[in-house]
C-alpha cells in the first residue's frame, strides 16, 4: 500500500445524534436487545433528511451506523464481555476499542415524526454520533447459528433471570425516581458468565454473589441455569451517609431508600 494512502484522512458529519437515558458506558448493552430503554435519532435540520427517509417507515428494523464518541484510543487485544477468557484480536470481537470507532446495531423501528427516528432495543448511549442509517434485509443480513467460535459455547450455558417480589418493589420504587438503567444492566449483565469477575463488578458473598451498580449492590443467587436477583441494597454505609460530600448527586435517594427498604437478614 501507497504510504499516503496508508496516511489518508477521510472525514464524516454525523447525520444526527441519538438521545436516550442510557448515559454512562457500563449502561449500554453487550448487544441491542430488549432489555434497554427506548431512545430515538435526532437528525440534523438543513440536510433534507426529511425526503431520506421516504420509505423507511416500512422498515421493522434498522442498521444504525455510528461514532463510538467516548473511545480515545484502540486496543489491538481485547477480552471480549462472554465468550473467551483470553484476550482476542480487536477485529475478532465486537469491541468498541478500535482503530476507526465505528459501530453498528441492528434496532427496531418505532416510529418517525419529521426528523426524529423513535428506535427499541439500542446498544448506544446518549450522545451518540450517527454517521447513517441502512434497513435491515433478513435474506441478506440473517445466517442464523453462524457465530465466532470463541462465543458459541458461551451462548449455549445463558441464565433464565427472575427477580423476587421485593427486589420488583425496589426497583418499580427506584424507576420511579429516575433510575431508569437499573433493571437493564442487571439483565444483560448476568444473562450470561454472572460470576465472572474478570468482566464485572461482581463478588460471592456466602452462599449468594453480589454485584455492582455505580452506588448500588444487587445480591443474587444461583440454581443450575436459574438465577435470581433477591433484593438491592445500597453501596454506601452510614458513615458515607452522613458525609456532606456527594460526588453522584444520589445520596439523598440513599437514604430514602435505606428507610423504605430495610436490608434484608
Amino acid at each position: 500500500m501507497d504510504e499516503a494512502m496508508a496516511h489518508e484522512q477521510i472525514t464524516f458529519a454525523p447525520i444526527g445524534y441519538f438521545r436516550s437515558s442510557q448515559v454512562h458506558p457500563y449502561e449500554a448493552g453487550r448487544q441491542p436487545d430488549d432489555h434497554h430503554s427506548d431512545g430515538h435519532i435526532e437528525l440534523v435540520s438543513v440536510q433534507n433528511f426529511e425526503q431520506a427517509l421516504t420509505g423507511l417507515e416500512g422498515c421493522e428494523r434498522l442498521w444504525v451506523v455510528f461514532l463510538f464518541h467516548h473511545n480515545q484510543h484502540w486496543n489491538p487485544m481485547v477480552l471480549p464481555p462472554r465468550g473467551s477468557q483470553t484476550k482476542l484480536g480487536v477485529f475478532a470481537t465486537r469491541s468498541p476499542y478500535r482503530p476507526n470507532p465505528i459501530g453498528i446495531s441492528c434496532v427496531r423501528l418505532l416510529s418517525i415524526e419529521k426528523l426524529k427516528i423513535q428506535i427499541a432495543g439500542a446498544d448506544i448511549l446518549d450522545g451518540t454520533p450517527i454517521l447513517d442509517i441502512k434497513p435491515y434485509v433478513a435474506y441478506a443480513d440473517s445466517f442464523p447459528g453462524v457465530e465466532p467460535a470463541w462465543l458459541q459455547e458461551s451462548l449455549q450455558q445463558s441464565f433464565t433471570i427472575s427477580f423476587s417480589q421485593h427486589c420488583e418493589n425496589q426497583l418499580n420504587w427506584l424507576e420511579q425516581r429516575g433510575l431508569s438503567q437499573l433493571r437493564a444492566f442487571l439483565l444483560h449483565q448476568l444473562q450470561f458468565e454472572p460470576t465472572n469477575k474478570r468482566k464485572k463488578r461482581v463478588k460471592p458473598s456466602g452462599d449468594h454473589f453480589v454485584l455492582a451498580y455505580r452506588t448500588w449492590r444487587a445480591q443474587f443467587k444461583i440454581s443450575e441455569t436459574t438465577l435470581k436477583i433477591e433484593t438491592i441494597f445500597s453501596g454506601y454505609s452510614e458513615a458515607d451517609l452522613t458525609s456532606e460530600e456527594d460526588p453522584y448527586n444520589d445520596k439523598d435517594l440513599h437514604r430514602e431508600f435505606k428507610k423504605l427498604f430495610p436490608a434484608l437478614s
